[in-house]
């Protein structure tokens, strides 16, 4: 029998003109409410969530070695999904950005590593809706495979 923990959140941000989601590495969104275009991976602003804010059972999926991280990203009834996954070394404690990564590297903000998206392979008509100042509705999602039984 396979066991599986699974815990999520929904929170809600929001596009903004400056949105071009071309970084070929990370993807962000931040409880910031503004952006300039130097922000490049970022996908959403106003966010009502930090990593610091998610729920307790959440983060400690997320900040253990062998999770997988899911984001859900819909906008105007356009979706797009990244997945990756999470680490012990992850902290959890940025108060204002929430970013995946691509690569291994893990800040206080880091909430996946080994992303199978950054933002510039967002589906363009998804960033499109963005940058028109849109609704961003965030889905994340973390299990763990707790246990693995092939008798049964």
């Amino acid at each position: 029998m396979l066991e599986v923990n699974v815990k999520g959140v929904v929170f809600k941000a929001r596009g903004h003109v400056n949105i071009r989601a071309t970084h070929r590495s990370t993807m962000e969104v931040t409880r910031d409410d503004y952006l300039t275009p130097r922000g490049d991976c970022i996908v959403g602003v106003s966010a009502e969530l930090s990593p610091r804010d998610l729920p307790g059972e959440l983060r400690s999926i997320i900040s253990s070695d062998g999770s997988i991280v899911v984001a859900i990203l819909c906008s105007s009834g356009v979706c797009d999904s990244i997945v990756g996954r999470g680490s012990s070394k992850m902290t959890l404690s940025d108060d204002r950005r929430m970013v995946f990564r691509k690569s291994g590297y893990v800040g206080p903000e880091t909430v996946m590593i080994h992303a199978s998206k950054a933002a510039i392979d967002l589906r363009r008509d998804l960033v499109r809706v963005l940058t028109a100042g849109d609704e961003l509705t965030v889905v994340l999602l973390a299990f763990k495979l707790e246990s693995f039984n092939f008798n049964s």
